[in-house]
């Protein structure tokens, strides 16, 4: 998991980016493209915005010959809640310790038969009726997790329980808190060079089951929930990834969150200016505040679910998004820089539009 201390400082973002710069590549069309490679292509597809975007705003070419867009989200969040003042009760803590530190003040807990995969389950239905995709229809479904409940993939149980009578491809993506960036680049690599039309994306994590309730440093943390999109291909006029950078370092020093963020608005040729919505990793609400005022984003602008449900790991990205969707926050057009990060280390970030 990641903390505060792990953002890197200005002065060292410059070597970061060097060193980093060579491995980021521009996928489109199916294929990766190298950043000199890309630089000598021309072509006739220039990145779109809600609404179109000058020469300027459009930077550099995208070679999408098909785009994809996300039109659907759901998420499910177990009933039993868990408050700052309940731990309390078990360990050396209150709920201006936890609150002050973390930003977290309340949780959702998977208790007795609850079962995750029911969770991740319930999500994935309410992404598909919000996009008016039929189960059969889908092509393709991808379980961002890393605590399923079956250790050779819980995506197949998944599929099994929305009743896709077609049997399509479902498997689990284990990257933990960065999960669901790395399957919702997956599914627009799926759709762009595979053909594919309908592709779930479900982020389902169920951490309360693993943590120790008597370490007061990290049972206060993580919560249990389930969130879904569905991805959908359209024309490329459509598009709504406009770019994406994607790391690992297993050394899991450092977490370079702002620089993703600001390295994929510079592929998307978007100004952080124009950015409707960011949207991070709900870990700690002293990261998304620190990224916030890297990034020169008002709080106005920053979508934050933290105090209600605590870190829920894969999850978090599409359970908020789901709820500002649903309570009329994120419409149709906006444009979300979206990133998570985490697990081993590995971090991600995206540029979208919503609709």
């Amino acid at each position: 998991m990641a903390n505060a201390s792990g953002l890197l400082s200005p002065a060292v973002a410059p070597s970061v980016r060097r060193r980093l710069n060579p491995s980021i590549g521009v996928f489109q069309s199916g294929s990766w493209f190298s950043e000199g490679v890309f630089r000598r292509i021309v072509c006739s597809s220039t990145a779109q915005g809600a609404e179109k975007l000058s020469p300027s705003e459009s930077g550099e070419p995208r070679l999408v010959s098909r785009g994809c867009k996300l039109v659907g989200c759901g998420s499910a969040v177990p009933n039993l809640q868990i408050s700052n003042d309940d731990l309390s009760k078990i360990v050396d803590t209150s709920d201006e310790w936890i609150s002050v530190r973390t930003g977290i003040r309340n949780r959702r807990i998977l208790s007795g038969k609850d079962s995750l995969t029911d969770l991740a389950a319930e999500a994935a239905k309410k992404a598909l009726q919000m996009a008016e995709v039929d189960p059969d229809d889908v092509d393709l479904m991808l379980l961002c997790t890393s605590t399923p409940e079956d250790l050779f993939g819980s995506a197949p149980q998944i599929q099994k329980a929305l009743g896709c009578k077609n049997n399509p491809l479902a498997y689990d993506i284990t990257a933990a808190c960065s999960g669901f960036i790395l399957g919702l680049v997956s599914a627009a690599c799926y759709i762009r060079g595979g053909g594919f039309n309908n592709v779930l994306v479900i982020g389902a994590d169920a951490l309360s089951r693993y943590v120790d309730w008597t370490d007061r440093g990290s049972c206060i943390l993580f919560g249990d929930a389930a969130g879904a999109v569905l991805v959908q291909a359209c024309d490329s006029e459509e598009d709504g990834l406009f770019a994406f950078d994607l790391h690992s370092d297993g050394e899991g020093q450092s977490s370079c969150c702002p620089q993703s963020i600001e390295l994929a608005l510079e592929k998307a040729g978007l100004p952080g200016s124009s950015i409707d919505w960011l949207l991070l990793h709900q870990a700690n609400q002293r990261i998304i505040d620190a990224v916030a005022a890297r990034l020169q984003l008002p709080s106005e602008r920053v979508i934050s679910n933290l105090a209600n449900y605590g870190n829920t790991s894969a999850a978090s990205i599409p359970l908020a998004l789901d709820e500002a969707v649903r309570n009329g926050k994120v419409k149709a057009g906006h444009k979300i820089a979206t990133a998570g990060f985490g697990a081993g280390l590995t971090w991600g970030s995206a540029i979208i539009r919503w609709g």
